[in-house]
């Protein structure tokens, strides 16, 4: 009789953890970018909260600061998804930028000349080599 009970509190305590573990998901899928600085802020504080990334279209400018904040374990990418990278209108913003992405993603875009006022357009299938389909 005890250990049907333990594997009734087990499984009970496994239930009702299993809501609490999930994650909310955010969708990335037309993000033209804006201020580095208020999406700066916005990664930061979805990061704070555990959230998973799951980009499906665009994510452009501003938009991939959200690199330096969600690790790479928790963003997705679908076969729609790119991310457009270019220079700042501010060098400093830039600067916030370019930290934000890891060494890898720099040598990507170093290999195709470097951030630029051009996009620099990573779609697949080279986003499936730096982060997994969803």
């Amino acid at each position: 009789m005890l250990r049907v009970l333990f594997a009734v509190l087990i499984f009970l305590s496994g239930s009702l953890a299993a809501p609490l573990a999930c994650a909310e998901t955010i969708n990335v899928s037309d993000s033209h970018g804006g201020s580095v600085a208020a999406y700066s802020q916005r990664w930061k504080a979805l990061a704070a909260r555990g959230v998973d990334v799951r980009i499906v279209g665009k994510c452009q400018s501003a938009c991939t600061v959200l690199l330096g904040y969600i690790p790479r374990s928790r963003i997705c990418v679908t076969p729609a998804a790119s991310f457009g990278f270019h220079l700042a209108h501010h060098p400093d913003m830039t600067a916030l930028l370019w930290n934000a992405y890891a060494s890898d993603i720099r040598g990507w875009i170093n290999a195709r000349g470097g951030l630029s006022a051009d996009f620099k357009w990573m779609g697949a299938p080279d986003t499936y080599r730096y982060f997994h389909k969803c």
